[in-house]
């Protein structure tokens, strides 16, 4: 019970500190794109910068939460985390901004040629980019598990056998899954995809994000189709 109450109020004040960073990200990004000029905008972007990372900390502590079998409602620690991966995806402007020089002519001019396709492909590139670094994060769990299950010199016993299975089918759908996403990915920057596949992408966003936030809980149920509309293996 003292370990649970100990728990509990790490827990709370991470959260804490989640809200008070995504107020002051929020308030650094307002300022960047306020910045009077260039100096000012590179002064916001290192602050928002660092901010970044302290969220980012955060979000993997509550990543290793959401993991642990010993935490059984986990809805507002999954909220906080998709919380900071919006900032890191509304950080990532602010990077591809800084990168073509949105105070120089080239940069003004690359931002004027931006068509509806272009967002929608940043957009979609920037999702993608995130989302398989959290089936990363979490497969790196399931192979630390595993090291732990077989390098113990006793042979398992059937619970831990069982244990064993379960780890392995779990990182072989999330292999599975890192795949069909890197593949994606680049055919997204090669333009490999035509203009109607890359609008289907946004169909499986939700599907997607049900497998990573939810693979591990008792009563989810998979989708083996989530794939099949954009004909990946016609492409």
């Amino acid at each position: 019970m003292a370990d649970r109450r100990k728990l509990q109020g790490e827990i709370d004040r991470c959260l804490k500190k989640v809200t008070e960073g995504v107020e002051s990200f929020e308030d650094i990004w307002q300022k960047v794109h306020s910045a009077a000029n260039a100096n000012q905008k590179e002064k916001y972007e290192a602050d928002l910068k660092r901010e970044i990372k302290k969220l980012q900390r955060l979000r993997d502590h509550i990543k290793t939460w959401c993991s642990s079998s010993d935490i059984k409602d986990k809805r507002i620690l999954v909220e906080n985390r998709k919380l900071i991966e919006t900032q890191m995806e509304r950080f990532k402007i602010v990077e591809r901004e800084t990168k073509t020089k949105a105070y120089s002519k080239e940069g003004l001019g690359a931002a004027a040629k931006m068509d509806p396709h272009s967002k929608e492909k940043g957009d979609v590139t920037n999702w993608l980019s995130v989302t398989i670094e959290n089936l990363n994060l979490q497969l790196e769990q399931f192979e630390s598990r595993i090291e732990q299950l077989t390098t113990k010199k006793k042979k398992m016993d059937k619970d831990k056998q069982d244990i064993f299975e379960e780890l392995k089918a779990q990182q072989d759908k999330h292999l599975f899954h890192i795949k069909q996403l890197e593949t994606i990915m680049r055919m997204v920057d090669n333009d490999a995809l035509p203009i109607e596949q890359v609008g289907k992408i946004k169909k499986i966003k939700d599907d997607v994000e049900y497998y990573v936030d939810c693979n591990q809980d008792p009563d989810f149920e998979e989708n083996d189709f989530i794939y099949d509309e954009l004909d990946l293996e016609d492409v």
